[in-house]
């Protein structure tokens, strides 16, 4: 029987503040299931819509919310995460964040993680359809594409503001066929 690509790797699950944060719980609890070692790292704005609480139960480990919060050991969390993740998936990823990791800022323990990474990075954005269609969201998703994050195209759907777009997280499916061919050595990032 064929290994899972799943089992006794290091990934690293990023958590935007979007209404599909919710999902992202499915997703930990998945990777967890097919033998991963997952670490949370959320946005300020994604505990207001899951609790950091959830992703530790699934995860088996301390979700990082805050960049400054005192480490359980004498590392910078960023960092140790970085050197040791195999694949980093976010999801969702909101417009906030892909302009964020477009323009080099790191000002929140998602962010500053991202910048140190070097491994593949999986993004599946998920927001409403106009802003998915904005100029400047799509221009931000072109450059993070050139520079090698792999992008989860949202699909079309019933969207939290009632109206139906294309916006909606891809199915869980999909984005964890995306980790697995990222996994697969394709292109790295930095290399």
């Amino acid at each position: 029987m064929a290994r899972d690509p799943f089992e006794s790797r290091e990934i690293i699950v990023g958590v935007t503040g979007g209404i599909a944060a919710y999902k992202a719980a499915e997703l930990v609890s998945r990777l967890r299931q097919r033998g991963a070692g997952v670490t949370v790292v959320m946005t300020q704005a994604a505990t207001r819509f899951v609790q950091p609480l959830t992703f530790a139960v699934l995860s088996g480990r301390k979700a990082i919310t805050d960049l400054f919060e005192a480490p359980e050991r004498y590392e910078a969390d960023h960092v140790a995460l970085a050197q040791k993740a195999e694949l980093c998936l976010v999801a969702p990823a909101t417009a906030n964040l892909l302009g964020k990791l477009a323009a080099g800022i790191a000002d929140d323990a998602l962010t500053t993680t991202l910048l140190s990474l070097q491994c593949p990075v999986v993004l599946a954005p998920a927001m409403n359809h106009r802003m998915w269609a904005n100029p400047i969201v799509q221009s931000n998703v072109a450059r993070l594409r050139d520079l090698g994050y792999r992008i989860v195209e949202p699909e079309e759907g019933w969207l939290a503001c009632g109206e139906t777009g294309v916006g909606r997280l891809a199915d869980l499916e999909t984005i964890l066929k995306a980790a697995e061919d990222a996994l697969g050595g394709e292109k790295r990032m930095n290399g």
